[in-house]
């Protein structure tokens, strides 16, 4: 079987290859020397990026690659209306949240009201990595527990309290001790109907060796789509048992929406929202603001205020009426477009073709999404194991076709396919033309 992988080292460019690029790449590179040894770049032939619109970005010769991997610019790279909005506030204004303004007011009622009526207070950070280690601190503060429990292959962010709870950026780092991991809800082997009672079986096991280790448990921190465990949505509603178990033991739901949220389902505007239920606090992040630097943690109002009653929050730059006017016209462009019905829309269109290529190749063992959030993964017909090393192969073979995807999983074996939200019928053609001819370029 494969070796397990980290999520900042697949697909990455070697610098072993450094010699095969052209000089201007390889002087690009070599001045990256700068940002240190911590930065990754994709591809073996790493792409240089200057220009970009809707579904689609341009390198420095013109060549147009489909781009169907970035949730980032979730309404299309430079949207004229997202454009024209940050444009348009940075000739006037751009500060802290220390004054008073109305934009940020303004996009928090809107926001608010996307979300169910339990959750009544937001507050803002700079990225989703804040927002969720800002929301460990208000569970832990709201229970009096340390215990935070998450999937095994999570990731939920980079500070240094945050990545103790992000197994998936690989051993080197070392995981929090107040840190429970549930199994990845692989669907693929347990199946739609029994993942619920499954992980809820797991939690309940975790929570009880976490209290005879002396922890009490404060919450479980998860992304509903669980997308670097591997892309598994599963059946809407499975979730809601879990949720129920979590506050049967005392502790709080924290709905991390980086990735499911902000249209990205298709069949609701949250994650969390296919399954019915409502989470204690919501995080979320590079999708509100379509590129500019933004995220935020909603909460109950009891919760909030019981952590801003002992520790008052600011953040210079976070609510600065740049991002500000960045998120309320990203959100208005998902209104006002559709952006989750073309989700729904598109995501089913692709979700049924992948299923129909699936016929032809046995290599391909499972396909699942929700919405414009799908994976496909790829295992050997005959022993199950995880094809890793084709895979990636695989993503190569698209990117030489003008085509940008990645991979995810334990060990690499899962297409992620992550398109900004305005992708379209076209889009889906042109990617399955470039995967099929991938397929065959590779042989499985």
């Amino acid at each position: 079987m494969a070796a397990k992988t980290t999520i900042l080292d697949m697909n990455r460019f070697d610098g072993a290859n450094l010699d095969t690029l052209d000089a201007h790449k390889r002087s690009l590179i070599e001045r990256r020397t700068a940002l240190g040894n911590g930065y990754r770049l994709f591809y073996r032939d790493p792409i240089e990026i200057v220009r970009g619109v809707g579904s689609h970005v341009f390198d420095e010769h013109g060549t147009d690659y489909l781009d169907a991997y970035n949730n980032v610019v979730s309404v299309g790279h430079c949207h004229p209306h997202v454009v024209e909005a940050v444009s348009r506030q940075a000739s006037l204004l751009n500060t802290h949240t220390r004054y008073l303004h109305e934009t940020i007011l303004d996009y928090s009622e809107a926001l608010l009201a996307k979300l169910p009526a339990q959750i009544d207070r937001i507050t803002y950070q700079c990225t989703g990595s804040e927002a969720n280690d800002l929301a460990i601190r208000i569970a832990r503060n709201y229970t009096g527990g340390q215990g935070i429990i998450v999937t095994r292959e999570a990731y939920h962010g980079n500070t240094d309290l945050i990545s103790g709870f992000s197994p998936s950026i690989g051993m080197g780092q070392e995981l929090s001790p107040s840190c429970g991991l549930l199994p990845t809800p692989d669907t693929h082997i347990h199946g739609d109907e029994a993942i619920g009672d499954y992980i809820v079986a797991k939690l309940k096991e975790r929570i009880v060796a976490m209290r005879a280790d002396g922890i009490k448990f404060a919450g479980l921190l998860v992304d509903s789509i669980f997308s670097s465990d591997g892309i598994f949505p599963g059946k809407a509603g499975w979730l809601r048992k879990v949720a129920d178990a979590v506050h049967e033991e005392g502790g709080l739901y924290i709905a991390d929406e980086v990735q499911p949220g902000f249209c990205r389902t298709g069949e609701a505007f949250w994650g969390f929202a296919r399954h019915g239920f409502v989470p204690d606090i919501v995080t979320m992040g590079k999708p509100m603001a379509n590129g500019i630097a933004c995220s935020a943690t909603a909460v109950r109002h009891e919760i909030l205020d019981a952590f801003t009653a002992k520790i008052p929050y600011f953040n210079t730059f976070a609510g600065n009426p740049v991002a500000m006017a960045a998120a309320k016209a990203t959100l208005e462009v998902m209104d006002d477009e559709d952006l989750m019905g073309n989700a729904n829309r598109i995501g089913s269109m692709f979700v049924s073709q992948l299923e129909g290529l699936a016929v032809d190749h046995p290599a391909i063992a499972d396909v699942r999404g929700a919405g414009l959030y799908i994976g496909v993964e790829f295992d050997d017909p005959a022993t199950g194991d995880p094809l890793s090393v084709e895979t990636l192969e695989l993503i190569e073979q698209m990117r030489r076709r003008h085509v940008l995807t990645s991979n995810c999983g334990s060990y690499g074996n899962i297409l992620k396919i992550r398109t900004p939200l305005v992708f379209s019928a076209a889009d889906v053609d042109r990617y399955m033309t470039a995967l099929q001819d991938s397929l065959a370029a590779i042989g499985i």
